[in-house]
């Protein structure tokens, strides 16, 4: 069967960090492309996970609310729940004091 040639647009970045990369493994960028496509064909699937961040980071911010949610229901079970940001600072001042006192005995 004969060859063809395939244009791919890249930065130059990418291209030389690329065939730096092609190079290191024993290849050039010609073979790394016809493994990559044969493996897309074997497969019939890209060899790597694309993902959605977008959803990613819906997901990760459902989780923060989820976790900001569970520390305030632990907030209302300890009765800390009512505290003003200067009685948290009391308390965590006083806690670091000791800390450190306890570090220098």
């Amino acid at each position: 069967m004969g060859a063809v040639n395939v244009t791919v647009r890249v930065d130059e970045e990418t291209k030389r960090d690329f065939d730096v990369f092609c190079e290191n493994v024993g290849m050039n960028i010609t073979t790394a492309f016809n493994l990559f496509m044969r493996a897309v064909l074997r497969t019939r699937a890209l060899p790597f996970q694309i993902t959605d961040i977008a959803q990613q980071n819906q997901t990760v911010s459902i989780r923060g609310k989820e976790a900001l949610k569970a520390m305030q229901d632990q907030s209302v079970i300890n009765g800390t729940d009512k505290m003003t940001m200067d009685e948290i600072n009391e308390i965590l001042t006083a806690y670091r004091r000791e800390k450190y006192k306890k570090r220098g005995q």
